[in-house]
C-alpha cells in the first residue's frame, strides 16, 4: 500500500492507527487519551473513544482484531483488545496474533539520539518474538518508580523506607530484568546472524546488546543473574536515592551496532549510512519474523523512500515483496514507487480523505 499526499494531509495518522495492532503507545507513542481528540478542551468538554480493527488472515486462519480506548463512568479510561469480538486478557493477545514493525524519519537519529531510543526500538523488535516482553518492561518501570518513591520519601524525611518492602521490589526488578535481558539477548543474536551477511545494498552489520546484566548472563545461569542484581539494586540504595533512580539494571542497557564493511561503530558513519543500516535491520528483522512464525509481519514505513538512492529504493521495494509482507508506506511523491509498478496499490490522501486511483476509497 502505497499512501501518497502533501505533508499534514494525514497520511502518518493512518499509519498510526494501524500501529495500535501492537501492543505498547504506538507508532508516535502517544497517550492514548491524546489520540482521542485535537485539544484537552475538546476532550474534557465531550470524552470520546476511539477504536482501530483489523482483519488478519495468518497460518492459524482469519480472525479480527479490535483495540481501542473504553471510557468508563467514573472518568478516564483503559485500553481494550477483542480477538474476534471476545476481550482479550491483555495487550499481548495483539503480539501473539500479528507481528508489527515500523520506520519513521525520527528514527534517521537512532545512533545519535541517546540510548533510551535504541531501547525502546530493541524491545519493539523483541517483541514480535516474544509478546509478553512489552509486558516486562512496563511492569520492571513501575516497580522502578515505586522504588524510587520510597527512596526519595526516605531522604526528604516524609517516612523512612521500609527494608522489607524495599527488598520485594528489588527482587521483583531483579526477576523481571533479567528475563528482559534475556529475550533482548536472545533476539539480537539471531538477528546479527542475518544482518551479518547484509541485504544489498544496504550494508552488513554487527548487532550487540551492552549492558552489566546482559554480560552476566554470558557467564552465569539466569537465577545467578537475578541474585547478582537484587545485590546490586540493595547495594545501590544510597546512590540511587541521591540520583532519584537506579543507577544499575537493563533499563541502562543499548544497542550496539556496526558497520561491517567499514568497520565502524554506527554513530560514527555518515547519516546516509545509518539510514540504510536502519533500514538493514528492519528487513532483517522482517526476514527473521517471517521464518520463525511462519507468517511475515506488517510493515509500516514512514517517509521511507525519501533520501534512498535509486538503487537502495528499487532494493527496499524488492525485499519486501521477496518476504511476503504487507506493508504500508507513504511519501509526498508517487514517483519515488515506480519501481515497485502493479506490485503495490496506490492510495492519494488530502484533508484526511483516502483517495485510490479512479475515485474516492
Amino acid at each position: 500500500m502505497v499512501l501518497t499526499g502533501r505533508n499534514g494531509a494525514g497520511k502518518t495518522n493512518l499509519l498510526e492507527a494501524l500501529s495500535f495492532l501492537a501492543p505498547g503507545r504506538g507508532l508516535r507513542r502517544a497517550r492514548l487519551h491524546d489520540v482521542t481528540c485535537d485539544s484537552p478542551a475538546e476532550a474534557a468538554a465531550e470524552p470520546v473513544c476511539w477504536a482501530v480493527t483489523g482483519t488478519v488472515d495468518g497460518p492459524g486462519g482469519r480472525f479480527r482484531l479490535s483495540t481501542g480506548l473504553e471510557h468508563s463512568d467514573h472518568g478516564g479510561g483503559r485500553r481494550v483488545v477483542r480477538i474476534d469480538g471476545l476481550p482479550a486478557p491483555s495487550q499481548s493477545a495483539l503480539g501473539e496474533a500479528l507481528s508489527v514493525i515500523w520506520l519513521t524519519p525520527e528514527l534517521d537519529r537512532l545512533f545519535t539520539d541517546g540510548a533510551s531510543v535504541r531501547r525502546r526500538f530493541l524491545d519493539r523488535l523483541v517483541a514480535a518474538f516474544d509478546p509478553e516482553h512489552p509486558g516486562r518492561v512496563s511492569g520492571y518501570e513501575r516497580t522502578a518508580r515505586e522504588r524510587a518513591n520510597l527512596l526519595r520519601n526516605d531522604r526528604t524525611g516524609h517516612q523512612p523506607a521500609d527494608a522489607t518492602w524495599l527488598a520485594a521490589l528489588e527482587r521483583r526488578m531483579a526477576e523481571t530484568g533479567v528475563a528482559m535481558a534475556a529475550a533482548r539477548r536472545e533476539m539480537v543474536g539471531k538477528l546479527s546472524e542475518i544482518c551479518a551477511h547484509g541485504i544489498e545494498p544496504f550494508p552488513a552489520a554487527r548487532l550487540a546488546v551492552a549492558g552489566e546484566t546482559e554480560a552476566w548472563l554470558e557467564s552465569f545461569s539466569a537465577l545467578e543473574a537475578e541474585d547478582m542484581l537484587r545485590d546490586a539494586f540493595a547495594a545501590g540504595r544510597d546512590r540511587d536515592r541521591e540520583a532519584g533512580r537506579a543507577l544499575a539494571g537493563p533499563h541502562r542497557s543499548d544497542l550496539e551496532v556496526t558497520h561491517l564493511g567499514r568497520m565502524r561503530p554506527a554513530a560514527g558513519c555518515s547519516t546516509g549510512e545509518q539510514k540504510a543500516l536502519v533500514i538493514g535491520i528492519v528487513l532483517a528483522h522482517a526476514r527473521l519474523v517471517t521464518l520463525c512464525r511462519s507468517a511475515a509481519p506488517l510493515l509500516l514505513l514512514d517517509e521511507i523512500a525519501a533520501h534512498l538512492d535509486a538503487d537502495r529504493r528499487a532494493a527496499l521495494f524488492d525485499e519486501i515483496c521477496s518476504i511476503g509482507a504487507q506493508a504500508w508506506m507513504t511519501g509526498t511523491d508517487r514517483s519515488l514507487f515506480r519501481p515497485l509498478g502493479e506490485r503495490a496499490q496506490y492510495f492519494h490522501v488530502e484533508n484526511a480523505e483516502v483517495s485510490a486511483a479512479g475515485g474516492r476509497a
